[in-house]
């Protein structure tokens, strides 16, 4: 897919790609030049550890409704039929 910088220096990120990605409006995306060109990652906040019992268990630190719903099954059948 193609896009365009507009005058203000925004990118306009395909539809189809932010919801594979899971990207919502006011998501956090960390900027990194490399040598072969730009790259754009989702800041995700880490879970945090709570003990339970004698064993840590991680607990996400973002609620539930504030999560991007991501069907693992559909990405890995498209990444399978992306190549011949």
């Amino acid at each position: 897919m193609k896009t365009s910088i507009d005058k203000a220096g925004r990118v306009v990120i395909p539809a189809a790609i932010r919801e594979r990605a899971g990207l919502v409006a006011g998501a956090e995306l960390d900027i990194t030049l490399e040598d072969a060109g730009i790259r754009l990652e989702r800041v995700a906040p880490g879970p945090r550890l709570v003990k339970v019992g004698r064993r840590l268990v991680a607990r996400p630190t973002v609620a539930a409704g504030e999560r991007p719903v991501v069907d693992v099954a559909a990405l890995i059948e498209e990444e399978r039929n992306r190549w011949p």
